[in-house]
């Protein structure tokens, strides 16, 4: 069981969205490992929830599954393209990873409307402006 099974703090991973086209209101969502080993077995659950604006009706995403083979030390990797018009929902991202034998597990959420200008960092791992989840 999930319980039995020890996960220690994770440390040095960091997720991030960027803007890829102002036009088309596209965005991409990356991991990036700032630690000094390689991760492996990256499995990334990704999923919106929340409301409608137009409605205040339940709304949600598909859940869609991610599997990156290693990312390297100080690495970074694409998880997936995300658009604008999911950006007023929760987006949340379950990342698991292993380090040798050791798995590590931890959940991030970008809340609604957190993905503004006026929340962007430069980003020096991508070299690009977004917002940065720790």
């Amino acid at each position: 069981m999930r319980k039995d099974i020890f996960f220690p703090p994770v440390e040095g991973i960091k997720l991030a969205i960027t803007r890829t086209s102002e036009v088309d209101n596209i965005w991409e969502v990356h991991i990036i490992n700032n630690n000094d080993y390689l991760i492996e077995g990256v499995i990334i659950v990704s999923k919106g929830y929340g409301e409608n604006k137009k409605d205040g009706n339940k709304q949600q995403t598909s859940v869609l599954r991610h599997l990156i083979d290693s990312i390297p030390a100080k690495g970074t990797a694409l998880v997936e393209p995300l658009d604008g018009s999911l950006l007023h929902l929760f987006n949340e991202y379950w990342v698991s990873y292993y380090v040798g034998k050791q798995i590590y597990d931890k959940r991030f959420v970008f809340v609604p409307e957190s993905v503004v200008e006026t929340n962007y960092s430069f980003i020096p791992e991508l070299n690009k402006q977004g917002v940065l989840h720790k």
